[in-house]
C-alpha cells in the first residue's frame, strides 16, 4: 500500500522545503494530500517562480509540473474542504507534515482551533495518535512560540525547526534544503538518499 501523507504549506518563509518534500514523497510513490493556506500561496510566489493558480485541480497540475515527477498520487484539498479525507479520523493519512509552519498556525494547532482544514487535519492527527511534524521557520522564538512548541511536544508532536546542519559540507542552498527534507523523510519512514546519515 502507498504511504498516505498530508502536507500543509503555511505562510512562513521556507516554501522550498515544502516543495522539495513534496517532490521526494511523490518520487517515493506516496499518496500526498496537499493543503495550502492563503498566505502560503503568496509566499510560494515570493520565494520561487511558481505561481499557483486558483482552484484545486489547476493547483495540482501546477505543483506536479513544478516537482517534475509523474509518480505518486497528488490531491490538493481546499482550505475549507471539510469533506476531505484528512478532516476525519476514519479517513486521514497516517502522518502529517506542516512545512513550513507559521507560528500562527502552530498556535492554532496548540489550542485546537480547527478553523480551517490545516488546523483540523492537525487536530485529527493529534487526537488519533498519528505522526504530526511541524517545521517552524521563525527567528527568534518568543516565549509564546516556545510554550506552544513545548505543549505540542508533550502531546507527541515532532517539532523540527528549519535549521539545517553543516557537517555534510553543503555547497548550495539546495544542499541546505535537502538536509531538512532528509530528516523529515527519515521521520516519515520514507527511504531517502539526499543526505548520508551520521557515521555513513
Amino acid at each position: 500500500m502507498k504511504k498516505r501523507i498530508t502536507l500543509a504549506f503555511t505562510g512562513a518563509s521556507g516554501a522550498p522545503y515544502g516543495l522539495r518534500l513534496l517532490q521526494c514523497l511523490l518520487d517515493a510513490d506516496c499518496e500526498v494530500f496537499v493543503i495550502l493556506s492563503k498566505a502560503a500561496r503568496v509566499v510560494i510566489g515570493m520565494e520561487t517562480k511558481l505561481k499557483l493558480p486558483a482552484g484545486t485541480g489547476a493547483a495540482e497540475q501546477a505543483l506536479r509540473d513544478w516537482v517534475q515527477t509523474d509518480r505518486g498520487n497528488l490531491v490538493v484539498c481546499g482550505l475549507e474542504q471539510w469533506t476531505a479525507p484528512v478532516a476525519s479520523g476514519s479517513g486521514a493519512p497516517a502522518a502529517m507534515v506542516v512545512c513550513p509552519c507559521s507560528t500562527g498556525t502552530l498556535s492554532a494547532i496548540a489550542c485546537g482551533a480547527s478553523d480551517n482544514l490545516i488546523e483540523r487535519a492537525a487536530d485529527v492527527a493529534i487526537k488519533e495518535g498519528r505522526k504530526l511534524i511541524l517545521v517552524p521557520r521563525e527567528a527568534p522564538f518568543s516565549p509564546l512560540h516556545l510554550e506552544n512548541m513545548l505543549k505540542l511536544s508533550r502531546l507527541g508532536v515532532t517539532i523540527m525547526p528549519a535549521a539545517p546542519g553543516f557537517y555534510h559540507q553543503p555547497e548550495t542552498v539546495q544542499d541546505l534544503v535537502d538536509f531538512i527534507v532528509a530528516r523529515l523523510l527519515d521521520h516519515l519512514g520514507v527511504e531517502q538518499t539526499l543526505v548520508k546519515r551520521w557515521g555513513e
